[in-house]
């Protein structure tokens, strides 16, 4: 059921983030019309890329669906077209604690309510794995109460980033609802399907600069990159498919007149750490730090985010690079999370390492929301 005029869908982001979703959905055709996120570094860096969408502060458990349509800008007859997000999921992740009862839990069901209060024509949810575990079920029952009884909704779907075409093992669950009444009924072979493409930890990675461990600086952390090789779609997204209205002006101008691209910060490492990082082949876990040594023919792990300050601040393990006996910038964990060259993250290596482990890749999320696009009937 196509729409009754010619605009982009509208569509709203929770739990946004750094803004991985909604950058894939910017580029699949989307108007991200409201982001709403808690944490107010996230929502800077979001703002900073996505300058023309309403950044909302809020808590999603004190929000209404009546707030965010008036903040989405539409009427309640009309409403949104797409609710999606991340609610938070450390209390589901297999390597946090794995309580049931950990309040970050409840924004599961708190994002059910508002696809119940705004009726949106599809929605879109991404988590860990560790969310479809046994002890999880009662809380994702509890959650689907809450959708309208003619919704229909599809299996929850484990996705592997490898198979969208990124250099990562990262694997995620979606879960995919829409209201018939609005949307064509969609195939979930053709949602899901691998798109053929690999790509390597090296070829990810190609072109960015040998980053020298006094770089610690913010302003020496931009550096000139070469562009990686090879027509792929990854690289095509890493170096440009840049929507209008999105990106951060100033930095864009920097990169697409110098070529210059942030993030390639160095981490100062002792002789010892150095020598050890050396004597690791291609692959191995360092003993000590337990960090992986990436290997340039293969794929990276999950890149985790570490805990915010309510949790301890804590630095999550970062990778090995293969090449340099040191832990990969972020501008490297960006690349290997499908982010582009031309998107900014905050200027310190814990925040922009958080945003990035905290991210749903751009590439995947652009591939399930533009084929959501083309299967719903919203063109």
């Amino acid at each position: 059921m196509k729409r009754a005029d010619k605009s982009r869908p509208v569509l709203v982001d929770l739990f946004a983030g750094a803004g991985g979703l909604s950058l894939g959905a910017a580029r699949a055709g989307f108007d991200v019309r409201v982001a709403v996120e808690l944490d107010p570094v996230a929502l800077s860096t979001h703002a900073r890329n996505f300058p023309g969408t309403e950044h909302l502060q809020l808590d999603v458990a004190q929000f209404t669906g009546k707030q965010l349509l008036a903040a989405a800008r539409v009427a309640g007859s009309v409403g949104i077209d797409g609710l999606i997000g991340g609610p938070p999921c450390q209390g589901f992740s297999a390597m946090g604690k794995r309580q049931v009862d950990d309040e970050r839990n409840g924004m599961f069901n708190h994002f059910f309510r508002l696809i119940a209060e705004t009726r949106p024509r599809f929605f879109l949810i991404e988590n860990v794995p560790g969310i479809l575990a046994d002890r999880n079920r009662a809380l994702l029952d509890a959650a689907y109460e809450n959708l309208p009884s003619n919704y229909i909704v599809v299996a929850p779907r484990r996705v592997a980033a490898s198979e969208f075409g990124l250099a990562t093992t990262r694997e995620r669950v979606f879960f995919i609802g829409y209201d018939p009444d609005r949307c064509d009924v969609i195939n979930e072979d053709i949602l899901f399907a691998a798109t053929g493409e690999k790509t390597t930890v090296g070829q990810a990675l190609f072109g960015l600069p040998a980053v020298r461990s006094d770089w610690q600086e913010e302003s020496q952390g931009w550096r000139v990159v070469a562009a990686p090789q090879g027509g792929t779609q990854f690289i095509d997204r890493i170096i440009g498919s840049i929507p209008a209205g999105i990106g951060c002006k100033d930095s864009l101008v920097r990169y697409q007149s110098e070529g210059v691209v942030s993030g390639n910060l160095g981490t100062r490492h002792k002789e010892s750490v150095k020598a050890r990082f050396r004597r690791l082949r291609e692959g191995q876990v360092d003993s000590t730090s337990k960090a992986p040594k990436l290997s340039r023919d293969g794929l990276c792990p999950t890149l985790r985010a570490g805990t915010g300050p309510d949790r301890g601040s804590f630095q999550s393990l970062r990778p090995i690079h293969f090449n340099s006996p040191r832990v990969i910038t972020p501008r490297e964990a960006a690349r290997l999370q499908g982010f582009p060259d031309w998107f900014q993250f905050h200027a310190t290596k814990w925040h922009s390492f958080r945003q990035i482990g905290n991210s749903v890749s751009p590439v995947v999320a652009e591939l399930l929301l533009s084929r959501m696009i083309a299967q719903l009937g919203m063109k």
